[in-house]
């Protein structure tokens, strides 16, 4: 068995990775998956969170929303719709998002997409905690 994969991280603008992967953990739908080389073969949808993945023994990390996850023996393939490095995030843009969010939530006002709200605050909370390396 090999001790690497083929690992691709795609969005609708970009390749972000592209690479040889010794393992990566991902944000399953119904939670984080950890993904070896020779893993059984899997698609699943991807929620909002952090992938961690190990490439040349150096942990990486990324923020990632929404998509999907192709995972083959030798290859995985991610199509998200955002992943973002650390040093790309925009912590002070995710900050103000995490604070819009937090006052539709504490609002009262019974018109707020609660769901929407909720997505919106843990998406900024990984991009900031993606980028400061928490």
């Amino acid at each position: 068995m090999a001790d690497v994969f083929q690992l691709e991280i795609v969005t609708p603008e970009k390749k972000v990775v592209e690479t040889q992967a010794e393992e990566i953990q991902i944000p399953g739908k119904n939670g984080y998956l950890g993904i070896l080389p020779g893993h059984a073969p899997l698609i699943t949808e991807l929620s909002v969170g952090e992938i961690t993945y190990r490439e040349n023994s150096t942990e990486q990390h990324l923020a990632v929303a929404w998509g999907f996850a192709e995972v083959l023996p030798n290859k995985v393939t991610i199509l998200a719709e955002s992943a973002e490095r650390p040093n790309d995030i925009d912590v002070d843009r995710a900050r103000k998002a995490k604070d819009r969010a937090e006052q539709r939530l504490t609002s009262g006002d019974t018109s707020v997409d609660v769901d929407r709200a909720l997505n919106a605050l843990h998406r900024a909370e990984t991009r900031i905690e993606v980028a400061e390396g928490k």
